[in-house]
């Protein structure tokens, strides 16, 4: 990453915190500072992801462009992660947390990306978030920039009761377009076990016996 990719970045930057309730359309991002993004979302992808059910995706740094999404996709991810970080600011974390599900939704709806591509779009929507809430800072290092997080740091925004509306507004319309969490299998019924309707399951009648 170098200073002129940095100086990309912050005027994009600057155009979200600026304008942060203006149409989508009009804060598209240019080539240039969607890969400035996804160049800081790289620097922060983890060598390995553990998943809810224990199993570990392990991701090679040094492979770098078999991880890599189209510039299209990763800039509709950007905006979803835009769109957290006004959550985060107004302090609406249910909505931010189903912002997130629906975008992870829809890049596994397009069954296109590998378990390596799929950290990668959580990990720039995280970076987004991150970056628009001042939770990482660019800071200069042997003449590049450094990407340095800060969790500590409170987001420096505000949120007036207007916004909050808005923002609640357009995550729920981003959740409802998008494609809808999978239900999990309902499991066996168990031999007197309360079933959904409140009766208790009872147990199989054995086969009648052939007649001799």
């Amino acid at each position: 990453m170098n200073m002129r990719a940095g100086l990309v970045f912050a005027g994009a930057l600057g155009l979200f915190v600026l304008a942060p309730l203006a149409p989508a359309n009009a804060q598209e991002l240019s080539e240039k500072a969607v890969k400035s993004f996804m160049d800081y979302a790289w620097s922060l992808t983890p060598q390995q992801f553990s998943k809810p059910d224990g199993s570990v995706i392990l991701v090679d740094k040094k492979k770098r462009e078999e991880v890599m999404v189209p510039v299209e996709v990763a800039r509709e991810v950007i905006l979803a992660g835009r769109l957290s970080a006004h959550a985060q600011v107004c302090d609406l974390a249910d909505d931010q947390r189903n912002n997130h599900r629906a975008m992870m939704r829809r890049e596994e709806a397009r069954t296109k990306w590998t378990p390596q591509q799929l950290v990668y779009l959580s990990q720039l929507h995280l970076t987004t978030v991150m970056l628009l809430t001042g939770k990482i800072k660019l800071v200069e290092k042997d003449g590049d920039k450094e990407v340095v997080v800060d969790e500590a740091k409170a987001p420096a925004q505000t949120c007036t009761d207007e916004q909050r509306v808005k923002v609640k507004e357009r995550i729920s319309t981003y959740v409802a377009a998008s494609p809808p969490p999978k239900q999990a299998a309902a499991p066996p019924a168990v031999a007197g076990a309360p079933t959904a309707t409140g009766s208790t399951a009872k147990p199989a009648a054995p086969a009648p016996k052939p007649a001799p």
